[in-house]
């Protein structure tokens, strides 16, 4: 959840704020101490650039936010070796190349006696990805050599840490959306499949792995990852843009319009994502409130702000 938090207002800020002039002849009035709500003209209001958005319901769910690290599934490689010794004589797979299975990766001739001598076909495994090429043409290779390495990359896992005290709200089964920095627009549905049985000492957190399509092939091994479990599902909560709420002294608020006016109202707040979040108490549906604009009005308000006709 993004809170902007307000500390003390400078000096400085509430100057420029009593000398800002707008069309028409009208000034904001700042002074007398008194806290109340901010009158202003609709050109004022432009002048300040004020957006505005109205208190309505959406699906909206209650989630804990993770940070992980995206890895391969454990049963998802293979690596690709001989039983022979020989010299490597065709490469047909290069790295980053998908493969099926049974398709030819190489050609080794063995040095085992023949005429010809006799070669053997190096086929993979499995379907996935060449993450690793260990030779080259005329490579010498022995039965511990690695050739290839290949993964499959339709299904990963992101193994995140979750602190001591949020451990106890998350359970296997649970949906959760992941985000990567490269791809931070495209959120990809994963499934909670394990809330590790041991604590670490240290960080006092438990490991805790999500797993997730790999479609369009998007995540890649090592990939920072920013996961949002989510604990509980409202198909209609009241909600409002997360910008427009403000929070100072430990209170939460946004400022409403009232025809020409603009007031603070307390609220408290529940679930959140991104962009919303859910108001459990304070405001009705249709309430606007400011979304841009709403720390000035903020300064404003401390001061009784008001309007007034420029003499």
């Amino acid at each position: 959840m993004r809170h902007i938090v307000l500390a003390a207002i400078a000096l400085t800020s509430l100057i420029a704020a009593s000398q800002t002039a707008f069309p028409h002849g009208e000034a904001i009035k700042v002074g007398g101490g008194a806290k109340g709500p901010v009158a202003l003209s609709p050109a004022q209001a432009k002048a300040l650039g004020l957006t505005l958005a109205k208190a309505d319901f959406r699906p909206l769910d209650l989630v804990l936010k993770v940070n992980g690290t995206v890895a391969l599934l454990p049963n998802s490689v293979a690596d690709v070796s001989l039983r022979i010794s020989g010299r490597v004589d065709q490469i047909s797979a290069a790295l980053g190349d998908k493969v099926g299975r049974d398709d030819k990766l190489a050609v080794v001739q063995s040095r085992a006696i023949g005429d010809p001598p006799p070669t053997v076909v190096v086929r993979a495994p499995r379907q996935g990805i060449v993450d690793f090429v260990g030779v080259a043409i005329g490579q010498s290779v022995e039965p511990d050599t690695r050739l290839f390495r290949i993964s499959d990359r339709s299904r990963m896992r992101v193994i995140g840490k979750v602190y001591e005290e949020d451990s106890g709200q998350v359970k296997a089964g649970q949906k959760a959306r992941v985000r990567v920095l490269a791809f931070r627009d495209k959120p990809i549905a994963g499934t909670v499949t394990l809330v590790g049985p041991n604590l670490d000492a240290e960080t006092r957190t438990v490991e805790v792995w999500i797993d997730v399509d790999n479609a369009g092939n998007l995540l890649k091994p090592n990939m920072f990852a920013e996961t949002d479990i989510v604990l509980s599902e409202n198909a209609a909560a009241l909600a409002v843009p997360a910008d427009a709420v403000l929070e100072a002294g430990g209170e939460k608020f946004v400022f409403v319009r009232q025809g020409s006016k603009y007031d603070r109202v307390d609220i408290e707040t529940g679930a959140f994502d991104d962009q919303f979040i859910e108001v459990a108490s304070g405001l009705v549906p249709g309430d606007e409130v400011v979304v841009q604009g709403n720390r000035q009005i903020y300064t404003l308000w401390l001061t009784g702000g008001a309007l007034k006709a420029e003499e």
